[in-house]
């Protein structure tokens, strides 16, 4: 009887909620207001016979390294981070390989990786969910062959300080590390310029958080350029599709409104952080586009009393560390008004039964 192999038939299921999400979405840290509209324009422009032919997303390359400050030949866009993750996976597991992840962290670190057979070795963060470099340096071997670390972490919003980045780096020099930037527009720091010189360093950004593509999924791995040859090698030439190429070029020339929204997303941040201190609700500063909040044990009845009132946040109360936690995604400052004004009604509602104050 045809099986799946082993590694894959122990692998975790992934399943976000995707059905029924009605409402103002601040549970996937998705762009709140969308994309811009030269991307709208672009999209009514084109042709069908774009859509008949291969996409060729080679040129596109050249302009969105230019746009990054880096070799074309190290650049290579891809069907969104995701695909960024599973291409660095299949470049450079083996079986017998260990991959070192800290957690909580994105979920498809894990999934990946072990799909290839490889062991994974989760190392919990600190208790305030700072990155345990230590303990990260402390478990790399000569079996350790990828490390992914997404900066800032997703579901908690930390970052890790440059230093102890390139310290991992140098540490781990027989392994990929791989620097996942999804959220760097609204953090501003990144390892982009060490590329060059740090020949096992990969970065991957996304084009679906401050641009507003996640629909068309697109982002980018960046490496040095021999090891981006390897890359190239297991993926597909056809990985990005013809109506997101010229999209994504569209959005990158709209300079002022990414800033704006950006702008806006760091102001309503620091608005739900201080309204999360009024409230005397834990929280976790964050450098994303979100925020970790614990709720308690009620964290299942906060997420519907706020969906009651047509905002979606996200449980993570299953992640590691994160018992009775839930994301809140931040928008525009209208829709931040809106959530702030939701948050004090549930908390009111929900407290007597058990949120901390």
């Amino acid at each position: 009887m045809l099986e799946a192999r082993e590694a894959v038939r122990r692998l975790k299921e992934y399943h976000p909620p995707l059905g029924g999400r009605l409402g103002l979405r601040l549970d996937f840290n998705e762009n709140t207001v969308g994309c811009s509209p030269r991307v709208l324009e672009r999209l009514r422009q084109l042709q069908f016979d774009q859509l008949a032919r291969y996409p060729e997303r080679e040129s596109v390359e050249r302009q969105v390294a230019a746009h990054l400050g880096v070799d074309p030949a190290g650049l290579l866009l891809t069907n969104g981070v995701d695909e960024a993750i599973h291409l660095v996976c299949e470049t450079y597991l083996e079986p017998a390989d260990e991959v070192l992840i800290g957690v909580p962290t994105f979920s498809m670190y894990e999934i990946y990786a072990a799909a290839t057979g490889a062991r994974v070795v989760t190392i919990p963060a600190r208790a305030d969910f700072s990155y345990p470099t230590d303990d990260v340096l402390a478990r790399i071997s000569p079996r350790t062959r990828l490390i992914a670390i997404a900066n800032p972490n997703n579901p908690t919003g930390a970052v890790v300080a440059r230093g102890d980045l390139l310290r991992i780096l140098r540490a781990a020099s027989d392994a990929a590390v791989l620097v996942d930037e999804a959220y760097f527009d609204f953090y501003g720091e990144s390892l982009l310029a060490d590329v060059a010189s740090h020949f096992n360093l990969f970065v991957a950004r996304t084009f679906s958080k401050a641009y507003g593509l996640a629909g068309l999924r697109i982002g980018v791995l960046v490496g040095s350029v021999a090891q981006m040859a390897m890359v190239r090698r297991v993926g597909s030439p056809y990985n990005v599709n013809a109506v997101a190429l010229p999209c994504l070029l569209e959005a990158l020339a709209d300079h002022e409104y990414v800033r704006q929204y950006v702008t806006e997303v760091r102001q309503g941040r620091e608005q739900l952080e201080q309204e999360l201190r009024s409230l005397k609700l834990r929280f976790w500063a964050s450098q994303a586009n979100f925020v970790l909040v614990s709720v308690g044990e009620r964290h299942d009845a906060f997420v519907r009393a706020m969906r009651e009132r047509g905002i979606l946040v996200r449980d993570r109360s299953r992640d590691p560390g994160c018992d009775g936690c839930v994301r809140i995604s931040v928008g525009s400052n209208e829709q931040t008004e809106q959530l702030i004004v939701a948050l004090r009604e549930v908390v009111r509602a929900i407290a007597p039964a058990g949120v901390p104050a």
